[in-house]
Formats: C-alpha cells, sequence, structure tokens
C-alpha cells in the first residue's frame, strides 16, 4: 500500500481517479466525492454478501459428509489464511500491530474458531444446514440487545420492529424441518454466541483495519486451536477426497476470502446492528440454495420467511 508523505499531491489537487488508482483493493483513500467510493458496488455488497454467506451452509453440508467438521474448518483457514497472507505480502499491505493484533487476534477465535467450529460440529451430528441457518439468523436480535450497551449504538423504534419482522421470518423458513439433537442445538448457540459477541468486539475495538491483513490474521489465527482439537477429538481422516476437496475450494475462496473481505468492509463503514440485520435473510436464501444444489424440498413457509425477512432488513437498516 503507498503511503503518503508530506511531498505527495494532496487530495485537493489529485483527481479522483488517480486516487483510486493509486490505493490498494481494500484501503481507504483520502477523499471520497459524490459517493464513487461505494457506487454500484456498494449497494449490491449487501445482497452478494447474505448469497455468498448463505452458500457456506451447503458447502458445509457436503464437506462434513467427507471429513471430520473440525479438519474440514482447519483446512480451511489455514489455506485461506496463507493465500490472503500471501497477497498482503505481494501487495505490502500494511500489518497490524501491538494492541491491534491482539484485538484482532481476540475476534477472530470469537467469529471464526467458536462459530464456525461449533456450527458445522452441529451439522456433523445431522441437523439440517436450514436448522443451523436459523440459529444464526438470530445474530441481529443478539447484536441489537448488545450493541447499545457494549458500543452506544442507538437501536430506534422502526429497527426494532424491523428486528421482530425478521426474527419471524426466521422462524417461518425452518418452521417445518425442526427435527434435531439437544448437543447439536447448544453447540448452534455457541457458534451464535461466537458471531455476535465477536462482532461486537472487533467493531469496538478494531475501528480502522486494512481487510486484507486483518482478515488474515483471523484466520491464521483460529487455524491452530481447531487443528489441535481435530487431533485431540477426531479421526483426522478424508473419507471422500473429490466432494472434500470440492468444498474446501469454495469455502476458501468464497465463503472466507470473499465473505469476510465484504464482512470486515461493511463493519467498517457501518453499524454493527445494521450488518448484522443481514443474518434475518440466511436461514430462508440457504432453504433455496439448498432446494436448487443438493435436492432438499422448497416449502412455502421457506418462501414467506425469506419475504418476512426481507422486510425485517429493509426496516431494521433505516436509522
Amino acid at each position: 500500500m503507498v503511503q503518503r508523505t508530506p511531498a505527495a499531491p494532496s487530495a485537493e489537487t489529485t483527481s479522483p481517479k488517480a486516487a483510486r488508482g493509486r490505493a490498494a483493493p481494500g484501503e481507504r483513500t483520502g477523499t471520497r466525492t459524490g459517493g464513487e467510493g461505494r457506487g454500484v458496488a456498494g449497494a449490491a455488497m449487501p445482497a452478494v454478501f447474505v448469497l455468498l454467506w448463505s452458500s457456506a451452509f451447503i458447502a458445509g453440508a457436503i464437506g462434513v459428509d467427507a471429513a471430520p467438521p473440525l479438519l474440514l474448518i482447519f483446512a480451511r483457514f489455514a489455506a485461506a489464511g496463507i493465500l490472503l497472507a500471501g497477497y498482503a505480502v505481494a501487495v505490502r499491505a500494511p500489518w497490524p500491530r501491538g494492541r491491534a493484533l491482539a484485538h484482532l487476534a481476540v475476534s477472530g477465535l470469537l467469529i471464526q474458531a467458536v462459530q464456525f467450529g461449533a456450527l458445522y460440529s452441529a451439522m456433523a451430528m445431522g441437523l439440517p444446514a436450514g436448522v443451523v441457518a436459523l440459529v444464526q439468523g438470530l445474530n441481529p436480535v443478539v447484536i441489537a440487545l448488545l450493541a447499545a450497551r457494549v458500543l452506544g449504538e442507538r437501536v430506534t423504534g422502526r429497527q426494532w420492529a424491523g428486528f421482530g419482522l425478521g426474527a419471524a421470518g426466521v422462524v417461518l423458513a425452518v418452521a417445518d424441518r425442526i427435527a434435531f439433537s439437544p448437543l447439536g442445538v447448544v453447540l448452534c448457540l455457541v457458534g451464535l454466541l461466537g458471531l455476535s459477541l465477536g462482532t461486537l468486539y472487533q467493531k469496538r475495538h478494531v475501528t480502522d483495519m486494512d481487510v486484507r491483513t486483518g482478515t488474515a490474521v483471523q484466520f491464521l489465527v483460529a487455524a491452530p486451536p481447531l487443528g489441535a482439537l481435530s487431533l485431540l477429538t477426531e479421526t483426522p481422516a478424508v473419507a471422500h477426497w473429490g466432494a472434500f476437496g470440492a468444498s474446501l475450494a469454495w469455502m476458501v475462496a468464497v465463503n472466507s476470502i470473499g465473505v469476510f473481505l465484504l464482512l470486515n468492509t461493511m463493519l467498517r463503514r457501518s453499524p454493527a446492528s445494521t450488518v448484522a440485520a443481514l443474518f434475518f435473510l440466511t436461514p430462508s436464501v440457504t432453504a433455496v440454495l439448498a432446494w436448487a444444489t443438493i435436492g432438499q424440498a422448497l416449502h412455502p413457509l421457506t418462501v414467506a420467511g425469506l419475504v418476512l425477512g426481507g422486510a425485517g432488513v429493509l426496516l431494521a437498516g433505516r436509522r
């Protein structure tokens, strides 16, 4: 990343086009004129995020049939962390130091290791992807309850109405498929807490980071404890290499690098409660994807849940 020196041209004497040409991907430029830094790409970011995040449940359902869940997640984070770190080194992106590095490590353990280790273990126990997405879809409610106290964010009456609609949509999306084990539900709740607390911790303590190196740090911190747990609690062997390789490739390139670059970018730009509201849509979108890709039935309640969840996101996103 190019650092600005006192001798460099000022923002007032440099054209927006030239400024964008010098900035590395994911880096903030000195100024934004007319919202050019967001534009069409910024408007599409939430929809792309929901679609790609939801696809992780499909890839995960395929992957845990081919290999133990902790081994799968360890391989995902190790590969994604190495690839993203290599890219960050190649473009000379700035790396966090000191307290910023420590805060990123904590958020990475919560958002990555705790969340996905618990959720994928639940899927390996037989929980349907839609039920796992249901529990995770309650993340906006947890965030809203904690954001005012932890971050000082004010949640309006309109947003609370949106949270109510969104939660109703989440329940409807999988209401006809609630069949699960108690331990699996406990693991899903642990994963939900990891995501919610990690999101709040990052929003409070890591207010300005380079999304390339920050995301790489989170992956590289999360991988070792998951690998150790896999060795201690699983038989780390792959039963079906084709399914394992395809699932891992998708989760590394799309669900890890792509999705978390988007998530970290949105957390820099928007309140945590607004970003969290997007998770209301994941159960319904996951159900639609499961119908389209692995043949799970798509029920009318799922469609109703998608409509309610969308309305909740629209309301919760308005201050």
